[in-house]
C-alpha cells in the first residue's frame, strides 16, 4: 500500500527494519551488524536496538541483542485472526494422517514465502521448515507457484535488480532461467523442486485459489529426496494436493 510521504513515520520504518534483520542466519547482532542488514547508521541502528529492548521485544547482554518471546504476540495474533491458517489446517491434518508427511500453506512475502499454516511429520525433514520460516521464493516450489500467479509486467518488477542466491547446486540463479521454470508452472499449475533449497529435501507445491480463482497462498508437500523421484512425487501426490485445494477453494 503506497502513502503520501507526510504520512510516513520514517522512525518506525528503520525501527522495523531493525526488528527485521534478524533471521535464522543472523539471531543474535550488535549495533554495526544491525546497522549493516538495515542499513542505516550505526548510531541509529543503536537507538533502535536500545529502544526494542526497552519495549521487551530484543533481549541483550550489553553487545548483542537478540529477539525476546515478546514478538510473538505478532505471530500469534495473526495467526488468530487470518482465516487462511484456520481454513486449511484441518486440511493440512487430514493429509499428514492420510500420508504421514508434511504439509505446508505458504504465503509469498516480498522476496521470501513464509509458511502461515503446517502439518508435521515425527521426523522434521528440513531445518527451519517450520510455522512462521520464511525461505527464498526464487528456491523453493511455493515460491516458484506464487510467482507464478504474478503477470508479467509483475514479475518483471519482482525480478529486477534481485540476487537469486544459489543454495544448492540445483538452485535457478539466472533471471531468465527463472523466468522459463515460472511459465512452465503457470503452464502446468504445480511445481516439483528437487534440492533446490536444501540438499536431501524435495517438494511439490499447488496454488490454493479463492472461489474468484485468485491464487491465496500455496499448498505444499516436503518430502525427503532419496526416497521420491520426480515420477513418483507426481503420481503419488498431485492429485492429493489438487483434491485439497479444490475442496478448500470454497472456503477461500
Amino acid at each position: 500500500m503506497a502513502i503520501a510521504k507526510a504520512d510516513l513515520i520514517e522512525g518506525m520504518v528503520k525501527g522495523m527494519a531493525v526488528l527485521e534483520s534478524f533471521d535464522t542466519e543472523r539471531q543474535r547482532l550488535n549495533a554495526s551488524l544491525a546497522a549493516q542488514r538495515a542499513g542505516i547508521t550505526r548510531a541509529a541502528a543503536r537507538r533502535h536496538l536500545l529502544t526494542l529492548s526497552h519495549l521487551g521485544y530484543l533481549e541483550t547482554d550489553g553487545s548483542y541483542f537478540w529477539l525476546a518471546a515478546k514478538v510473538m504476540r505478532f505471530s500469534g495474533s495473526y495467526l488468530a485472526s487470518s482465516r487462511l491458517p484456520r481454513m486449511v489446517q484441518p486440511t493440512l491434518n487430514r493429509l499428514l494422517a492420510q500420508t504421514g508427511h508434511s504439509f505446508s500453506a505458504v504465503v509469498l512475502d516480498g522476496q521470501e514465502v513464509v509458511i502461515v499454516a503446517r502439518s508435521d511429520a515425527a521426523r522434521i525433514l528440513a531445518y527451519g521448515l517450520h510455522l512462521g520460516a520464511r525461505l527464498p521464493a526464487h528456491a523453493t516450489s511455493t515460491g516458484h507457484v506464487l510467482l507464478a500467479a504474478k503477470n508479467k509486467t509483475q514479475l518483471n518488477a519482482w525480478l529486477k535488480d534481485r540476487m537469486l542466491p544459489k543454495l544448492t547446486g540445483r538452485t535457478l540463479t539466472d533471471a531468465k532461467a527463472l523466468k522459463a521454470r515460472i511459465a512452465q508452472v503457470q503452464a502446468d499449475d504445480y511445481d516439483i523442486s528437487i534440492e533446490e533449497h536444501e540438499l536431501g529435501v524435495s517438494a511439490m507445491s499447488v496454488p490454493l485459489r479463492d472461489a474468484q480463482g485468485h491464487v491465496m497462498a500455496a499448498l505444499n508437500v516436503v518430502l525427503p529426496a532419496a526416497a521420491w523421484k520426480l515420477p513418483e512425487i507426481k503420481r503419488d501426490f498431485l492429485p492429493l494436493l489438487q483434491g485439497a485445494a479444490q475442496e478448500l477453494r470454497a472456503l477461500l
